[in-house]
C-alpha cells in the first residue's frame, strides 16, 4: 500500500487492489476517511497505519459513490458515521462487480449538498452524478484539494453504465471548483489539469467511436472501435499507465457491448442530412 501524506492532517491511501484510494482528514485524534479502499487486505493495513501507527480513531466515513472496490474498510469501523448520497443503493445494485459482504446501510443519507467542519477543514459534500447516479465530491478548499471519486480514471474515463454527457457535465464541476489537486478513485492525486485531459479522452473517444459508425457497417464498426489505440484519445504529452490502458481495454468492451455513442452517431448523420 501506498502511504502519501498530502497536508500534516491530511493522508492519502493508494491501495494493491484496483489501485483504490482512501483519503483521511484529522481532527486531532479523531479521523474521517473518504472512501475506503478495494480489498479486506488493504483495509486491514488502512487500518493498521490510521489506528496503529498513527493512534488515529476513525470516526466517520464518507462514500463518493457505492461500489463494492471503494467499501471493503466499512466493516473494519462499525461505530464510525457512514455517509453517502440518497442513490447509493442504486448505484450498489447496479455494479459489475458486487461484493455484498461490503455492504453497510449509511447512517447519513444527504441529496444535493451537506457541509461540515473537520478539524480546520470545512468539508463541503456535493452530489456530483456522472459515473455513477449517487456520486459526491468531496471538496476541501482549506486543503486545496478534492476528491472526486471515479468521475475520473486517472487521465481518462471510464463509461461502465454511464452517460457519457453526464460525466462530462460532473467533471465541468469538479473544475468549477478551481482545487489545486485533485484525488481521483484510483491511482492516487493528480494536479487539476487532469481533469481537461479526462475531458480530452472522452471527447476523443466519442469523436473515434461516431466517425467509424458513420463510415461502416456494423460488423466492421466494431472490429474498428475494438482497435482503437488508447494513444488517438490521451492529451498530448500523456504517457498512459498500464492501469489507464486496461481501463481504456473495458471502456472498448463497453462501446461495443452498449452501443455507447450510436445515438451521437445517428444525430449527427442527421444533421449531415439537413
Amino acid at each position: 500500500m501506498k502511504v502519501e501524506p498530502l497536508h500534516p492532517d491530511v493522508v492519502m491511501f493508494v491501495g494493491d487492489e484496483y489501485e483504490s484510494v482512501a483519503t483521511a482528514f484529522f481532527d486531532g485524534d479523531d479521523a474521517l476517511l473518504v472512501d475506503a479502499l478495494a480489498g479486506e487486505e488493504d483495509a486491514r493495513q488502512l487500518r493498521e497505519v490510521l489506528c496503529g501507527q498513527l493512534g488515529k480513531n476513525v470516526r466517520a466515513v464518507v462514500s463518493t459513490h457505492r461500489m463494492s472496490d471503494h467499501m471493503a474498510g466499512l466493516m473494519l469501523f462499525p461505530q464510525a458515521l457512514s455517509i453517502a448520497q440518497r442513490h447509493h443503493r442504486h448505484t450498489f445494485l447496479s455494479q459489475n462487480r458486487r461484493v455484498d459482504a461490503y455492504y453497510r446501510e449509511p447512517k447519513l443519507v444527504f441529496d444535493g449538498t451537506l457541509s461540515l467542519r473537520w478539524g480546520r477543514h470545512e468539508l463541503h459534500l456535493l452530489h456530483n452524478p456522472g459515473k455513477t447516479l449517487d456520486h459526491v465530491s468531496v471538496d476541501a478548499p482549506g486543503a486545496d484539494l478534492v476528491c472526486v471519486g471515479d468521475n475520473i480514471v486517472g487521465r481518462i474515463v471510464y463509461l461502465s453504465k454511464a452517460d457519457p454527457a453526464q460525466l462530462r457535465g460532473a467533471i465541468d464541476r469538479i473544475k468549477q471548483l478551481g482545487r489545486g489537486t485533485v484525488i481521483g478513485g484510483h491511482m492516487g492525486r493528480f494536479p487539476a489539469a487532469v481533469l481537461d485531459q479526462a475531458l480530452h479522452y472522452l471527447d476523443r473517444l466519442r469523436e473515434t467511436v461516431v466517425r467509424i459508425r458513420s463510415q461502416a457497417p456494423p460488423a466492421l464498426s466494431e472490429r474498428r472501435i475494438r482497435a482503437i489505440a488508447i494513444e488517438d484519445c490521451v492529451a498530448a504529452g500523456v504517457e498512459p499507465t498500464p492501469f489507464e490502458r486496461e481501463w481504456h481495454g473495458h471502456n472498448l468492451d463497453v462501446v461495443v457491448g452498449q452501443s455507447v455513442f450510436a445515438l451521437d452517431a445517428a444525430l449527427a448523420a442527421r444533421e449531415a442530412r439537413a
